[in-house]
């Protein structure tokens, strides 16, 4: 992660590029993509480079250091201010045939001035996560977009003052953003499903999750095209990310906001309350089935982002641990707490990571394991949850928690 410089670049990149994808081509692409993820392997990639008679682009022989900063030109900085513009400047297409467009909007890694942040505002503008916005549903545009900024980051080293704005986007998604990868397996081949295509079937199933808001499009983060060399890989951007301690407390904010959510919507028995037994008499289905599946991912999300702090800590990213952790402090909003009584609303998927705190957080903020127990167990006591439920819950939560930290 990168903070602004003072040089200036030009608004476009040189060297060869492919036109659809906007990166540079070919081996000596790929070569140069990597190395700038891992400075390390440097002097070995041009080794092998030059012994393989590879012409490298510039930005991989050149220091980064050196590399002027890339301007944000007043035009598209303007576009902030304009969600409409915003939303067709980053909507990368149903065919991501303008994803190039967009990677060269966003894929910087060093910006000059206030840049990165004012990207991180078109960011939010164009994926409908503004601040305090609420009760509106993602169009299915913007959901492409959402989709179109993840993909365009992919593998790109990001500026500090853009990665608060990133994260905002991943929040106001948190939903899909936990389905990246699974959903490939549901034939799903585009970059965002429409509302209609997301509703529940007639067995009550919906690949993108429970307790969906009717008419809200959903961005399919796990789709992925090899001619437009496109793939989001939500948990690599969640990686870099969590570099940032700002964006740190924003996905950690989500994350424990989501799991309240989610447990004041299940019934006084840890189920589901659609629930649908399977119409195929070969399957044993319950109510807990689902909502077992879905508390291990939120657990398993808390402790891939607390195995990323500890990652960046041993190699020296994060050069200060006790800085880092005063300032996911400062910027974290508060504790979420699952209501007293369980609810049937269905609100869009913005207002899980926006809702209300619910005071002061207790303990210790940075033990996930603990944060996870603290609201399982608030929300069983009011809803006088079996103690056999509610143990195999608490087991489940922290298997998964203890599995993403260490063994992921």
């Amino acid at each position: 992660m990168r903070n602004g410089g003072d040089g200036h670049g030009h608004d476009s990149g040189g060297g060869a590029t492919d036109e659809r994808s906007g990166r540079p081509g070919g081996l000596a692409g790929a070569l140069a993509r990597r190395v700038r993820r891992h400075r390390g392997l440097a002097a070995a990639a041009l080794t092998a480079a030059v012994a393989a008679g590879i012409s490298l682009p510039l930005a991989l022989a050149d220091s980064s250091s050196d590399k002027p900063c890339w301007t944000l030109t007043t035009g598209r900085r303007a576009l902030a201010d304009d969600t409409a513009a915003a939303t067709r400047a980053l909507d990368p297409g149903e065919d991501l045939q303008r994803l190039g467009t967009v990677r060269k909007l966003l894929a910087h890694e060093k910006v000059c001035g206030d840049g990165a942040r004012a990207l991180g505002r078109l960011v939010a503008a164009a994926t409908g996560s503004e601040a305090g916005r609420t009760g509106t549903p993602h169009t299915l545009a913007q959901a492409r977009a959402a989709y179109g900024v993840a993909a365009a980051l992919h593998g790109v080293e990001i500026p500090a003052g853009l990665a608060p704005g990133v994260a905002r986007m991943l929040a106001e998604y948190v939903v899909d953003a936990g389905r990246d990868d699974r959903l490939r397996d549901d034939g799903v081949n585009r970059p965002a499903l429409p509302a209609e295509e997301a509703a529940p079937d007639e067995d009550g199933y919906s690949p993108l999750g429970r307790f969906l808001a009717p008419g809200e499009a959903h961005a399919v983060f796990g789709h992925a095209d090899a001619v437009a060399e496109a793939e989001a890989d939500i948990e690599g951007l969640v990686a870099e990310l969590a570099e940032d301690p700002e964006a740190f407390a924003i996905l950690y904010d989500a994350e424990r906001a989501h799991l309240a959510y989610y447990l004041e919507r299940l019934t006084d028995r840890g189920g589901d309350p659609d629930f649908r037994p399977s119409a195929d008499k070969r399957f044993t289905t319950t109510p807990q089935d689902w909502p077992d599946h879905d508390l291990h991912d939120i657990a398993g999300r808390v402790g891939t982002l607390m195995k990323f702090r500890a990652r960046h800590i041993r190699d020296g990213t994060i050069a200060d641990p006790a800085a880092f952790d005063k300032a996911v402090r400062a910027h974290t909003r508060g504790a979420f707490r699952p209501a007293a009584r369980q609810l049937r609303s269905r609100p869009p998927m913005g207002d899980i990571a926006d809702r209300p705190t619910a005071g002061p957080v207790r303990g210790d903020l940075l033990d996930g394991r603990h944060q996870l127990t603290e609201a399982l167990d608030e929300w069983a006591g009011h809803r006088d949850v079996p103690d056999e439920r509610l143990g195999a819950m608490r087991q489940l939560l922290d298997n998964w928690y203890v599995r993403a930290l260490w063994l992921r």
